[in-house]
């Protein structure tokens, strides 16, 4: 019996396209009024917290109330709690791991004096928190965005809560913050590299 065995063609295949960092966050671009996402635009307040270890069990109840009514009011807000300066909580655990590690004295010493200094910052910014309140946006024109943005803050003000919507800047500093990119995150570029990139004003005349 012949067998014939066919050689397979090598066609050559397609690269498939990977997902940006951008993309995998949703996040598409600022606005001039917040942050366009893939699942809408969206507006963040930043409210100034209250230290309700001071206040009476009364005026505990009336914050909550309060807080109530903003959430009736706007049913689809979402509020998120994060810290409003870096963390030094993995510094902490790599340098603890080092310290477990090490057997030379000098180095050991300075590795103390390290998360000495870590803990001391720590401390210091251990009530450093920041709450945000984020409304989402979907299918509305500018003026709409601007309307909604401008009803939202009033009704959490009206409520008794210190609010500021946020800008541009504000939010870059929340996202830096967010994904442990930078505490100086109102600084960064909007585009990856563009402070790098300079135009010559001869080629652009051309």
């Amino acid at each position: 019996m012949e067998v014939t065995i066919m050689a397979k063609e090598n066609k050559p295949q397609k690269k498939k396209k990977g997902r940006s960092v951008q993309d995998l966050m949703g996040i598409k671009t600022f606005t001039k009024y917040g942050l366009a996402t893939n699942k809408g635009e969206l507006l963040f307040y930043l409210v100034s917290p209250t230290n309700i270890s001071v206040l009476s069990a009364v005026n505990i109840e009336i914050k909550v109330r309060h807080l109530m009514m903003v959430l009736s009011a706007i049913p689809d807000i979402e509020i998120t709690c994060t810290d409003s300066s870096e963390c030094f909580d993995d510094n902490k655990a790599y340098l603890q791991g080092r310290l477990a590690e090490e057997n030379n004295p000098k180095v050991r010493r300075l590795l103390k004096k390290d998360m000495d200094f870590l803990d001391s910052i720590q401390v210091e910014m251990a009530t450093a928190r920041q709450f945000l309140f984020i409304a989402r946006c979907k299918g509305l024109k500018p003026e709409q965005v601007f309307q909604s943005a401008n009803r939202i803050e009033k009704i959490i003000s009206e409520q008794g809560f210190e609010v500021k919507r946020m800008k541009k800047a504000d939010i870059k500093r929340f996202l830096a913050l967010y994904f442990d990119a930078s505490m100086n995150g109102e600084h960064m570029p909007d585009v990856d590299g563009e402070q790098f990139y300079e135009v010559d004003d001869e080629e652009t005349e051309d």
